[in-house]
Formats: structure tokens, C-alpha cells, sequence
């Protein structure tokens, strides 16, 4: 529990909030985020949240939160939330449907992708404000000279593959993206082929069956009764990627 240093009796102490008049990215009316941190209601202490409307296929793009763990919770629809284990360097991929959750621990590279219209998520994070750092801001301001020579890649062809990434996406695929930037099985099904399955699920494709099973989440004991490992706090902290200044 976190330490509060609120003045309980000020004028100026809130208790109540409307999310609905906090947009913090909007795509489309099918597509948009709405916040809530320490910002929005002054009495909220370590404990935000992101409210997120998707419709098929959208996606929450790849990032990190570095200053936060985050439970997403399928309040309606469906969706796959996929993390990378940094130390097992597996891939995991985890749907969801009303009353199921997905953790994510502090720093892990996740996304979110809905597997059917009308998804709705909520995001809580154990901090006042998450940071975000996208996918999209790393790749876009790291120098194509130095992705090609680091991983022996051609320059040339980074700078034209990387080239209309020009802001901090969000929510994917862009309104601007051209057709044929996302025609094909891979674009069309980002989970069609997914590196690892997490030992819980069967091998699916679960964006092709989003009427999914219950995966059985607490039989699993790294969600149950584990010790909390303090590794998770020794990964290195980058950038400085506040909600409110995007």
C-alpha cells in the first residue's frame, strides 16, 4: 500500500471522476483510450488505469511500461494479449474474454490485438502515471545507419521500411496506412503464427476462435501462491515516456 500525503480535508480533494472526459488517444469511434492517473483524480495514490475500446484486428501497439506492472481485463469482446519473457526469450500469447485477465510484469514488451468489434479492456497499472515508450518512437528515432549496421541489415531498405512511422502510433494500423501495406495473411492475422504457446492453451490461432475455453488461468502457480521475484526490478530503466507529454 502506498504511503498518501493527501490533505484529506482540502477543498480541492477528489473522490469521484468521469473517465469518459479524459481521452488520451483516439483512432476512430471504434478505436480510442481514455485515462485515469493521479492527474485526473487526486486521491487515486500508486493506481492508474487505461479504458480501451477496439474493433478486429486493431492493436495496441508493441511497448513497455517501465515504471509499472499491468493487468489488462476483458470487460466485453475478446482479445490476445502477447508478452515477451526476457529471460526465457519466449513468446506468449494469451486471449482473453469478459472476467479473464492477463499480467504483465514492470518493463516486459507486450501488445494487445482484439480479436472481435466491440473489445473492451481495462488496463490498471500499480503506478499514479504509467510511462509508455512505443514500439513506434524506438523505431522511428533510432537511426537507420545504426539498426543496419548493428544488426547487418540494408541501410536503404531500413530507412524505406521504417519511413512512414512519423509519430507515436498507439492504436495500429494507422488511418493512413495504405491498402496494400496491410493485405496478406501475416497482416491480416498478426497471431497466425505465434512463436510459442503458452503451456496452459492449446496451439490455436485465437483470433479464429475467439469464443475460446476458459484457459484456466489459476492452475497455473506463477499466477497463485509464487514468491514475488525481485528480478523483475533489475532490468535497465530507458527513456522517459510520460502518458501526458505525448
Amino acid at each position: 500500500m502506498s504511503i498518501s500525503y493527501m490533505d484529506y480535508t482540502s477543498p480541492n480533494v477528489q473522490f469521484a471522476y468521469d473517465v469518459n472526459n479524459s481521452l488520451f488517444f483516439k483512432k476512430d469511434s471504434r478505436n480510442f483510450i481514455n485515462v485515469l492517473s493521479i492527474n485526473q483524480l487526486n486521491t487515486l495514490g500508486n493506481v492508474s488505469l487505461l479504458d480501451i475500446y477496439l474493433s478486429t484486428g486493431n492493436v495496441v501497439e508493441p511497448h513497455i511500461h517501465q515504471n509499472a506492472s499491468e493487468l489488462v481485463y476483458c470487460i466485453s469482446g475478446a482479445a490476445v494479449v502477447s508478452l515477451i519473457n526476457p529471460f526465457t526469450k519466449e513468446l506468449l500469447n494469451f486471449p482473453i474474454q469478459p472476467g479473464q485477465v492477463a499480467n504483465v510484469p514492470q518493463g516486459w514488451w507486450h501488445y494487445e490485438v482484439a480479436s472481435v468489434d466491440n473489445t473492451h479492456l481495462l488496463a490498471i497499472f500499480d503506478a499514479p502515471i504509467p510511462e509508455f515508450i512505443g514500439g513506434s518512437d524506438l523505431l522511428r528515432l533510432t537511426p537507420a545507419s545504426v539498426l543496419a549496421h548493428t544488426y547487418c541489415l540494408d541501410e536503404a531498405q531500413v530507412k524505406e521500411t521504417l519511413a512512414p512511422i512519423t509519430k507515436t502510433v498507439f492504436i495500429g494500423p494507422p488511418n493512413d496506412c495504405k491498402t496494400g501495406q496491410v493485405q496478406g495473411k501475416a497482416a491480416a492475422n498478426p497471431m497466425a503464427s505465434p512463436t510459442v504457446q503458452p503451456t496452459a492453451y492449446p496451439a490455436v490461432n485465437p483470433l479464429a476462435n475467439p469464443a475460446f475455453a476458459n484457459p484456466g488461468y489459476y492452475n497455473q502457480p506463477e499466477y497463485g501462491h509464487q514468491p514475488r521475484q525481485n528480478v523483475y526490478y533489475q532490468q535497465p530503466v530507458i527513456g522517459n515516456g510520460w502518458y501526458y507529454n505525448n
